[in-house]
């Protein structure tokens, strides 16, 4: 029988015990603890971690264009280095590709690949050609200003060379750092739902100076679970 909840669609729980779900996932807890704290089943839990994660993701990918001074980065997340294999990254590895502008939000897409195609082609579609764009030397970034991108300037990490005044990437690195920190807590996550967890810390970067409970609930009021 379901209950008056303006957050789902035929809802079996209700809006009060829902919210306090809703503060337990803004307070980054795990389901164990979320199930522990609101008397939720584990599987009902997850089932809407899982829901919430989805709209999670949905909401990072209408972030509008990139401008002003931004960087660019890609890293990579998963299975450990495995000795002997050599190249951009690492063997078993997942790519990621970041794009962060200064003093605003970061954007992340899992990429196929880390070629020159693939990183300009998100490029193009994310950052308006304004923009001042800084990236570390990797080949992939070569050829930016051929696009129309003037001013690209680059950091070279084989030298030693990992802050030059405004020419960094120290921003987005930032972000990496944190995102892997946060995934450990997971210890491990399937490949199926990688992109939602790798969204989710997007999520949480872009707004840890505000209300993330706030923000879920109006979320969800403007496009219900089902």
């Amino acid at each position: 029988m379901s209950v008056t909840n303006k957050y789902i669609k035929r809802s079996r729980i209700s809006e009060a015990k829902f919210r306090e779900f809703v503060k337990c996932f803004a307070l980054d807890l795990d389901a164990y603890k979320i199930a522990l704290l609101t008397g939720l089943n584990r599987n009902t839990v997850n089932r809407y971690l899982l829901l919430i994660r989805k709209r999670i993701a949905e909401y990072c990918e209408h972030a509008s264009p990139f401008q002003g001074e931004v960087e660019v980065d890609e890293s990579y997340f998963g299975a450990k280095r495995i000795k002997g294999k050599r190249g951009r990254g690492a063997y078993g590895k997942t790519p990621v590709f970041g794009i962060l502008q200064r003093g605003g939000m970061v954007y992340t897409e899992i990429v196929p690949d880390c070629a020159k195609q693939t990183l300009q082609g998100i490029i193009r579609g994310k950052v308006d050609l304004e923009s001042v764009i800084h990236s570390d030397a990797w080949r992939g970034y070569n050829g930016l200003v051929d696009l129309g991108y003037q001013k690209h300037y680059r950091v070279h990490h084989g030298n030693n060379e990992f802050a030059n005044g405004k020419r960094h990437i120290n921003g987005i690195e930032s972000f990496w750092s944190y995102a892997k920190r946060r995934l450990m807590k997971f210890h491990g996550i399937p490949e199926k739902t990688f992109y939602l967890h790798l969204k989710e810390c997007e999520f949480r970067f872009n707004y840890r100076n505000q209300n993330i409970y706030k923000l879920v609930l109006e979320m969800l009021r403007n496009n219900p679970l089902s």
